[in-house]
Order: structure tokens, then sequence, then C-alpha cells
């Protein structure tokens, strides 16, 4: 089985990483970067559609 991880950037300090969907709180929860520390609904941390659809499907 093939595990799906969602490309994440930081829209504050530009950090980008990958992570497991199911790692991640929902969507319109407050996530932290864990970079600079902003706080942002998680779906502002998508790095593109299709990731934030991969975040809602999990």
């Amino acid at each position: 089985m093939e595990e799906t991880y969602v490309r994440l950037l930081c829209p504050e300090c530009g950090k980008h990483w990958e992570q497991s969907p199911s790692d991640l709180p929902e969507p319109a929860r407050t996530f932290h970067c864990p970079n600079c520390h902003a706080s942002r609904r998680l779906s502002e941390f998508a790095r593109t559609e299709h990731d934030l659809q991969n975040m809602k499907n999990f």
C-alpha cells in the first residue's frame, strides 16, 4: 500500500515540507509552522489544490 503525503508551504516564511495527512488536523483547524510558528488554518498551508484535496479526503 502506498502512503499519501501532502506538500505544505508556509505563507509567511516560505518553508516547504511534506507530511502524511493522517498526522495533520482538519483543514479548517489552526496549524502552526514548525519553522516560524505562524498560525493559520491548515488549508492555507496547502501547496496546491491537489494537496488540499488530499487533506480533506483523509
